[in-house]
């Protein structure tokens, strides 16, 4: 079985050395994708000198920041059409344990999508405000109860996937960014009878750069949840 990680970056040239090692150090048998949407930082350029050491990392440049829910989209499909077996999803920032990859990975033996959850047992996040807290579990409760998915922590971004979930999805259709990309790409999965499976993780919020949070995204998701509940109604996922 081959891995595949997907991390897409923005400015995340501070970050972007400690994830490469802590994954392909310790786990010289995965692959890390990186796509970067042309980083004025250097983030780029700092993956260039690390491909020195590392002949499984990738790296992908786009030319403009188009946003979270296309670089996933873009990963998936460059993934995809290398017939990687096991695609995992996780920022690059270092909110999401390296460690816990092997883990997720591993669980995909008897489930076709692996969450990492901050909900799913009480509450498990490290260093955020009691406002951000708030609204990201009141997000998650909210999609919940609009879409039906039994799934506590939809927004999560720390995801293991089997290659085949991602070729049955219509990726071409998934137009979400941010919190709501990663609730439709939930739904589309659930939608169609895959074997999903929440785990419990520590999420600790980033402690370099600066978070890619916007209300914009708050929005999107607020409104698309009701979105895939009148497409799920109408057979159009």
């Amino acid at each position: 079985m081959t891995t595949l990680v997907i991390s897409p970056t923005y400015n995340e040239c501070k970050n972007v050395q400690s994830l490469i090692e802590l994954i392909l150090g310790k786990h010289p048998e995965f692959h890390l994708l990186i796509v970067d949407d042309s980083s004025p930082d250097g983030t780029a350029n700092k993956v260039k000198e690390l491909q020195a050491d590392y002949s499984n990392l990738h790296l992908e440049e786009r030319p403009t920041k188009d946003g979270l829910g296309t670089a996933y989209i873009y990963g998936f499909k460059w993934a995809i059409e290398r017939e990687y077996d096991r695609i995992v999803q996780m920022d690059a920032d270092l909110s999401h344990d390296p460690n816990d990859v092997p883990h997720l990975v591993n669980l995909l033996d008897e489930h076709d999508l692996i969450i990492g959850s901050r909900y799913v047992e009480g509450v498990s996040v490290v260093n955020w405000p009691i406002r951000r807290l708030m609204l990201s579990y009141g997000a998650n409760l909210y999609s919940r109860i609009i879409t039906g998915m039994p799934i506590k922590d939809s927004t999560g971004g720390f995801k293991a996937w089997r290659r085949e979930v991602l070729e049955e999805l219509d990726l071409n259709a998934v137009r979400s960014q941010g919190y709501s990309f990663q609730i439709e790409m939930n739904f589309r999965t659930w939608c169609k009878g895959f074997r999903i499976k929440e785990v419990p993780i520590i999420f600790v919020d980033r402690t370099i750069g600066e978070s890619k949070m916007s209300k914009n995204i708050v929005y999107e998701a607020i409104f698309m949840v009701w979105r895939l509940r009148i497409w799920k109604y109408f057979n159009r996922i």
